[in-house]
């Protein structure tokens, strides 16, 4: 049985090897160290990473959770009122969590351990681990927390840099806003407000009843699609007599358009 110094360092080897850590390998990982199926969720119980020992096989467990990306809202409310590391849970009933209608769980002596995860003073996870026929020990657990205290700064990592790219957008957008005429405007309105209309997301637009719609030129149109196409905003297809595909990739535009006409 490898001590508990060797285990740890195989979650520092992790930790070293690159610089952020996938949730799926440091489940791997905490999987082998501890030996027990692990399961990494957001707050509201979102699976972000999850790793089985080698001989489990529950096809409840894949159907209800895994394949649904998601722990029940029953499974995620009860987490949420653990707020401090809690091990050994046993289901009183000898019910499956994850069955419905109710029937009894197919393994006998299942231990769950549950352990928050906190950043920044905010509990932004949980880390649901579990055993059978076996007890998780004190050296499982410190080896859980240490796992939860890397996977927390990974959550934190992650809602920084997605609030960057956010940020990132929202700037292009109100850059390229700024950078258009008032009949411009005028056009990109025209154009946001058609693609609301569209039966299918993919029909295109015909750009001479955008223009008499906002009454404006077609050249207006063309003219500020280039520029939010350089911006890389929205995205356009002429499809001939049919008229012109146009995507919007910049989820911001809506918002910051309605922003800019206030």
């Amino acid at each position: 049985m490898p001590t508990l110094l060797e285990r740890a360092r195989k979650i520092n080897r992790l930790l070293q090897r690159s610089e952020t850590v996938e949730f799926d390998s440091i489940s791997r990982v905490l999987c082998n160290v501890i030996g027990a199926n692990v399961y990494i969720t957001n707050k509201s119980g979102k699976i972000y990473g999850y790793a089985f020992v080698d001989d489990f096989e529950c096809e409840l467990m894949i159907d209800k959770v895994i394949n649904q990306g998601q722990f029940p809202k029953n499974y995620v409310k009860w987490m949420l009122k653990i707020d401090e590391t809690s091990a050994n849970l046993r289901s009183k009933s000898g019910m499956c969590a994850f069955a419905t209608p109710e029937q009894e769980c197919m393994f006998n002596g299942k231990n769950t351990t549950i352990v928050p995860i906190y950043g920044v003073g905010e509990r932004i996870g949980t880390m649901i681990i579990a055993k059978y026929n076996e007890e998780f020990t004190d050296d499982d657990l410190l080896l859980a927390e240490y796992g939860a205290t890397v996977v927390g700064m990974e959550m934190l990592r992650d809602r920084t840099q997605q609030i960057e790219i956010e940020a990132r957008k929202r700037t292009a957008v109100q850059i390229a806003l700024a950078n258009l005429s008032f009949s411009e405007i005028k056009a990109v309105s025209a154009i946001v407000e058609g693609l609301k209309e569209l039966d299918k997301p993919d029909d295109p637009l015909v750009a001479s009843k955008i223009a008499d719609s906002a009454k404006i030129t077609r050249s207006v149109i063309v003219n500020a699609l280039r520029k939010l196409e350089s911006a890389d905003i929205m995205e356009s297809k002429s499809l001939g007599m049919r008229g012109t595909h146009i995507k919007i990739k910049n989820e911001y535009l809506e918002e910051e358009l309605a922003n800019f006409n206030r």
